[in-house]
């Protein structure tokens, strides 16, 4: 009884260690969240300050001084995913990354989350008008897959399938052949 019981202790343990990474691994610590609308409003109050926010990526172009990514802001899920519904968007930030960052590894329509100091703002041309866009220099990026852009998985076949058995087998009848 002594071993069953260390057994179940270790598998519970073991289960709840896996299920304690989802928000942990992202960001290590859990800054309170800053509201997106917030920023918008008065960015430079808010400099230095750490955010996470989410999106779709609308661009990303090479500079200078890094890659700039231009992002619709979404809200974020409690695993800190980016909802898919455009409408809820609250505007657009500009993500930089200081490293190299090539822009083809996260094209347009990319869902992403990111975690950065809020660094001011920048004005640049959207359409025909002007747009504030709020700035984040990144620290970290999660680049989110669409479940039908993942590459289809089969399963290998192990073990006896469903007509392997007393009453599903192909070769078994429960009367005679003649």
């Amino acid at each position: 009884m002594q071993r069953r019981q260390i057994f179940l202790l270790s598998a519970i343990l073991l289960v709840a260690a896996g299920c304690a990474t989802s928000q942990e691994s992202f960001d290590g610590t859990q800054p309170p969240q800053i509201a997106f609308a917030q920023v918008k409003a008065a960015p430079d109050s808010y400099k230095g300050q750490t955010v996470t926010w989410g999106g779709q990526i609308l661009s990303a172009r090479r500079l200078k001084e890094g890659t700039r990514i231009e992002v619709l802001q979404l809200p974020l899920n409690s695993s800190l995913q980016p909802t898919l519904e455009l409408n809820t968007s609250q505007g657009r930030f500009v993500a930089l990354q200081r490293e190299f960052l090539d822009p083809a590894t996260i094209p347009a329509g990319t869902f992403v989350t990111v975690s950065g100091e809020v660094a001011g703002s920048i004005t640049l041309p959207l359409d025909e008008t002007e747009y504030a866009y709020p700035i984040v220099e990144l620290k970290t990026m999660k680049v989110w897959v669409r479940v039908e852009d993942q590459p289809i998985r089969i399963r290998p076949h192990i073990g006896p399938g469903p007509y392997w058995g007393p009453y599903w087998s192909p070769y078994w009848r429960p009367w005679p052949y003649w």
